[in-house]
């Protein structure tokens, strides 16, 4: 059986690695003020620097259930199945829009929601590549998928709850508002797929810290099989992050990435986040 895999800009999949593993990755949208880019338009780079310099917090959507059928039509014109991997559906609607264009090729699109962002979404993304690649057939890859997923754990830090709270995505976190600008903030994605607060750092390194800590507390008695590390430019303290986790854990990062624009929107800049997956 051949099968096409799938995900969403939300991944932040590095360029090369989306290539070399086959992903049909699709679009979301950014809009500061009248203009509108696909994410792919705009590199983290010019994202975070325009960012910096807006009154406004741009918006982000989804793409619609039409850009999902042109992408599964075209997938399954040379392909068996798709398996389309996405953005948790507790913070986005992206995985809705994919359910409504899948009924239009019945059983041979699967759907996965990550329960995750970012990196999260990443591991699982190479993980389903590294099954189709070996030919181990679909419905072991998606038990693959499925077994990482229950397996991982994302952490990450912010500058500022700012970002979140503007663009209407502090969840559970928003009991950390009272301290919005005083603390850097430690966040879970929890196994629902939302922010739930982790603990709070009174410094960037102090937070580094604590989210190795957080790691190290849910690794007790597992091995530790993968690690993701993914940052909003702040390039310097991902690599002390990577660093400590690789050292702590014995393993080298499989995945270092930006995070997008997308993402970006709602995390802000100084952004720096780990994924551990569990053997």
């Amino acid at each position: 059986m051949k099968i096409a895999l799938v995900t969403d800009s939300t991944a932040d999949l590095p360029p090369d690695l989306a290539v070399e593993w086959q992903v049909h990755v699709l679009p979301l949208k950014v809009t500061f003020g009248d203009e509108q880019f696909l994410d792919s338009e705009l590199t983290p780079e010019d994202f975070y620097r325009r960012l910096a310099t807006e009154s406004q917090l741009p918006t982000t959507s989804q793409p619609s259930p039409e850009d999902f059928s042109l992408v599964y039509a075209k997938a399954l014109a040379e392909n068996d199945a798709v398996i389309s991997i996405h953005i948790s559906a507790g913070l986005s609607g992206t995985l809705n829009s994919a359910h409504m264009a899948a009924k239009d090729f019945p059983g041979r699109v699967h759907l996965v929601d990550s329960r995750s962002i970012s990196l999260g979404i990443g591991q699982q993304v190479k993980v389903a590549a590294e099954g189709i690649r070996e030919g181990i057939g679909l419905q072991a890859v998606l038990d693959r998928v499925a077994q990482l997923r229950e397996g991982m754990e994302t952490y990450f830090t912010l500058d500022t709850l700012e970002y979140l709270h503007k663009g209407g995505r502090i969840g559970l976190v928003k009991g950390l508002l009272g301290s919005l600008l005083k603390i850097k903030p430690i966040i879970r994605v929890n196994p629902e797929g939302v922010y739930v607060p982790a603990g709070t750092a009174r410094s960037r390194e102090s937070a580094l810290g604590a989210i190795v800590s957080a790691l190290e507390k849910a690794a007790a008695g597992r091995a530790v099989k993968a690690l993701a590390v993914a940052h909003g430019a702040a390039p310097e303290a991902a690599q002390r992050l990577r660093s400590r986790l690789e050292e702590k854990f014995g393993v080298v990062t499989d995945l270092f990435a930006q995070v997008g624009p997308v993402i970006g929107v709602h995390t802000g800049p100084g952004t720096v986040g780990a994924s551990l997956v569990f053997a």
